[in-house]
């Protein structure tokens, strides 16, 4: 999977990122009670609107191929840090007549999600200056 590049710049105010990936433009900021100006999603919400967007899509996509009837969904995210690293809470609601079977398949399914696969892997991140 190749992601496309994402350039992120901080201009005159102190926190405001802005983030562009060649087609589409956004901001990411921190809330006021940490100095920014809260205009947008701060970091943590934007990694997990990925997992969320990701899951809803995949599950969508998964359920009209097999002609399920999966009316809507909802996905509600929370992350929290310990000493043993990062714990993401998803919890995700289904909404439809489905039956158990296909509950469970779509559950296996959103584990199976490219942004789960890659937050639950090994992770690398290669940084460097450009001059």
């Amino acid at each position: 999977m190749t992601a496309p590049t994402v350039i992120a710049t901080v201009g005159e105010s102190d926190y405001q990122v802005h983030l562009d990936d060649g087609t589409h433009q956004w901001i990411a900021d921190e809330p006021a009670s940490l100095g920014g100006g809260n205009l947008g999603p701060e970091p943590a919400s934007l990694l997990l609107s990925s997992l969320g967007a990701c899951t809803n899509i995949t599950l969508r996509m998964y359920a009209k191929r097999k002609g399920w009837p999966l009316e809507s969904l909802r996905v509600a995210l929370s992350m929290k840090s310990t000493a043993d690293g990062t714990i993401i809470d998803r919890q995700i609601t289904l909404d439809g007549p489905l039956d158990q079977e296909q509950r469970e398949r779509l559950l296996q399914i959103a584990n199976a999600c490219p942004m789960h696969k890659v937050l639950s892997g090994a992770i690398r991140i290669d940084s460097g200056l450009v001059a």
